[in-house]
């Protein structure tokens, strides 16, 4: 069981369907803060997430892995007393939420991978894994990475305020163990073939988590996955498209159908559906 009871998180919205959304390695959850104003919150109630080392969890404890990530998502989902939800990770949080899937298959209605990391990890030849593991003491570290995942296309001045948000809000011992787990962890066979329905959603400019990675992970292992690649973004879609992630994503949890969080009317499809 997990030893932090209820992660730090902000409610936005009071809809009948449960969402909780899931940052990803470099920032908290104001990760979310562009596609907050424009989200449904008559149809959805979302749950905003501080994982354990990050924003006003920066202080916590723990193994931080995405096994402990998940078992923290549950232990919320009991304090907000929901019983069925569905869950949004982005890049590292995607990670997360397949965890969830693997623990409580059951509670889960759909999930949402925003460029996320596969169950398998992310194996990283030697010079980016030294990119990344010595990310949490190397502030040009993390632009670099913000820089190669968006394409070199965003401004400088993006890039500046992304790093820095990551420095204030994200204590370094646990970015850098959270970095083991989620790049280093094989845990697919824990979710291979589950029935919950799946949407991986990427960006064409994004040179790592790509959609061709979706089709040989994801999409293999969830028969009711989905994949959906967005033109001009990156890795960063909450930033780069806010609008065309929250469409894209509220349409896909709108197709559960069902205002109580029991069955799944339209469902995603055996074998899903591909759009690049």
């Amino acid at each position: 069981m997990s030893a932090f009871p209820v992660l730090p998180h902000g409610l936005h919205g009071d809809g009948p369907h449960k969402v909780i959304a899931v940052h990803g390695w470099l920032a908290d959850r104001s990760a979310y803060d562009p596609v907050l104003k424009d989200l449904d919150l008559d149809a959805f109630q979302y749950a905003v997430v501080d994982l354990r080392g990050y924003g006003e969890a920066r202080e916590a404890g723990g193994a931080y892995t995405t096994a402990e990530g998940a078992e923290d998502l549950l232990a919320l989902a009991d304090g907000l007393g929901w019983d069925r939800f569905s869950l949004v990770g982005h890049s590292m949080g995607g990670s997360v939420v397949q965890r969830a899937v693997a623990l409580a298959p059951g509670r889960v209605r759909r999930i949402v991978g925003v460029s996320p990391v596969p169950a398998s990890g992310l194996p990283l030849p030697p010079e980016q894994w030294l990119l990344f593991s010595s990310a949490a003491s190397r502030p040009e570290n993390r632009r670099a990475i913000l820089d190669i995942t968006t394409g070199g296309r965003c401004p400088s001045a993006w890039l500046d305020r992304m790093v820095r948000r990551s420095l204030e809000r994200v204590d370094a011992k646990a970015f850098r163990a959270w970095l083991d787990s989620w790049a280093g962890e094989d845990f697919h066979d824990r979710i291979e073939g589950s029935p919950v329905p799946a949407l991986a959603l990427v960006g064409a400019l994004d040179p790592a988590l790509t959609a061709e990675v979706q089709r040989s992970t994801w999409m293999r292992w969830f028969p009711r996955g989905e994949l959906v690649e967005l033109p001009a973004c990156g890795h960063y879609a909450m930033d780069e498209a806010p609008l065309d992630l929250i469409r894209v994503m509220e349409d896909f949890l709108r197709a559960d159908g069902q205002g109580d969080g029991h069955g799944d009317e339209q469902g995603g499809g055996q074998g899903g559906r591909a759009a690049a």
